[in-house]
């Protein structure tokens, strides 16, 4: 390796298996993979699943998530219009499959994967959904991560400081942010949809709360000029993180009174209290009513463990 170095009711409570249209494999010949420069060496890719982040340079390549196994040559295709080098280092956002679906096949090219430690255990076993029981068996040893870290790790790599930090437990126990701190770039795995109602994956262990306080904890660190790539979405920026983490405060408060004034989950859904986003915000693949009820459920776990 040259270069660079690595310094090292619960019935609808849901795991990826069950998230909608996105646990669907898609059809690769119908699927594009789009390039977006972002900086110099850094790159976000759009296709199907997880945004792609990317740094190319004389190091090699990173890559931040690698969405479906079968778009992987695609990817590759990308990859190859913006460096010859190849792909030395995967960093895994979170577990779920739109993001993870390509760890065997970089793995096994010799790709090193680095992801927090309940990443590698959840894909290391049996993974069941609380709300479908859906079944997702254990991934191939090649696409385990390989490095794991608890609260952060650096890469120094391409010319720049590639800061991944873990930020409990928001949409998952896993998630990790990733800085490029002097491409002033940042990747927010699916703690961030970008414009579309977020799929909190409480049956591994996210919450509304956590996804709050990680938003809260990243917008500490940008400026105006950041570059945000959502886990899905167009790329973003401060001011769309900012909406983003208004309309999830204004919602949670909104639903915590209703739960505190006596509410049932479907009188809670009845008052609306998304109204006012809907247009803006519930284009994505949940439903404003549909995630109203998941919130609701999430709060109201969170009481029950007080």
């Amino acid at each position: 390796m040259s270069g660079g170095r690595l310094v090292v009711p619960f019935a609808v409570v849901f795991t990826w298996a069950a998230v909608g249209a996105a646990a669907q494999q898609p059809d690769p010949s119908q699927v594009q993979i789009e390039s977006q420069k972002l900086a110099d060496g850094v790159y976000m890719l759009t296709g199907q699943g997880g945004n792609i982040g990317v740094s190319a340079g004389g190091d090699g390549v990173v890559l931040i998530d690698d969405q479906y196994a079968p778009l992987v040559p695609k990817i590759r295709e990308a990859i190859a219009k913006l460096s010859e080098e190849p792909v030395r280092f995967v960093i895994n956002t979170h577990w779920h499959g739109d993001h993870t679906g390509g760890n065997e096949a970089f793995g096994k090219a010799g790709s090193v994967i680095v992801a927090h430690g309940n990443v590698r255990r959840r894909l290391s076993v049996e993974q069941v959904s609380a709300l479908s029981g859906r079944r997702t068996p254990p991934s191939p040893p090649a696409a385990l991560p390989i490095v794991t870290f608890d609260r952060a790790v650096t890469l120094h790599y391409n010319g720049d400081d590639l800061e991944v930090m873990h930020v409990p437990n928001a949409h998952t126990d896993g998630d990790a942010i990733i800085r490029f701190r002097k491409a002033n770039v940042v990747h927010m795995g699916d703690v961030f949809f970008n414009y579309r109602y977020p799929i909190i994956d409480g049956g591994s262990g996210g919450s509304i709360a956590g996804v709050i306080s990680a938003v809260d904890a990243v917008l500490l660190t940008l400026d105006e000029r950041t570059k945000v790539i959502p886990g899905h979405g167009a790329l973003a920026s401060k001011a769309d993180l900012v909406a983003y983490r208004d309309m999830l405060a204004t919602v949670r408060d909104r639903i915590a009174k209703l739960i505190e004034a006596g509410k049932t989950q479907d009188e809670v859904i009845a008052a609306q209290p998304t109204r006012e986003f809907d247009a803006r915000w519930g284009g994505g693949s949940l439903q404003p009513d549909v995630w109203v009820g998941r919130v609701y459920v999430d709060l109201r776990r969170g009481l029950a463990a007080e």
